[in-house]
């Protein structure tokens, strides 16, 4: 269904693409500037850091999204993003899946808005429990939201 690769020079324009479907950034609060420059500087630095594990998502040849795991080996942490025509598939879940054998180290964690229940029950489905509330500032909503935070020991 799904296949993880290392990300390359041409799947950025998809993931900017990604980026700028305003309902998927609603939904995922927590995201980068949309400005071109600050886009590929973002992803310039990412893709630099050997320490992050990075893979772009394909289904049946096509870039879909990416999914990544990053920090210090005691705070590692996962985050993924699939386009929003391709929610809802299971997509997500199986991406995060593989990238957790890829990534050895535990625990793992990962943060969501609050009221993200597709994105939180992703994370279920990997083994992930809640652990935690916080707030935090979601660029993409303008506004500070509530958050969970969960883990996978």
């Amino acid at each position: 269904m799904i296949f993880l690769r290392e990300v390359r020079d041409s799947d950025l324009p998809a993931f900017r693409e990604h980026a700028c479907d305003p309902a998927a950034r609603h939904m995922a609060a927590f995201v980068h500037d949309r400005d071109p420059e600050a886009f590929d500087a973002h992803w310039a630095r990412i893709r630099a850091d050997r320490a992050i594990v990075m893979r772009t998502v394909l289904v049946e040849g096509q870039v879909v999204g990416h999914v990544a795991a990053y920090g210090p080996p005691d705070e590692r942490e996962v985050t993924y993003w699939i386009a929003r025509a391709h929610w809802g598939r299971g997509i997500a879940t199986a991406a995060l899946a593989e990238l957790l054998e890829l990534e050895a180290a535990r625990p793992v964690h990962a943060r969501a808005a609050a009221d993200n229940a597709a994105s939180i029950r992703v994370l279920e489905k990997c083994g992930f429990v809640l652990t935690g509330r916080d707030r935090g500032f979601a660029d993409a909503r303008d506004a500070e939201i509530d958050e969970v935070l969960l883990t996978l020991g």
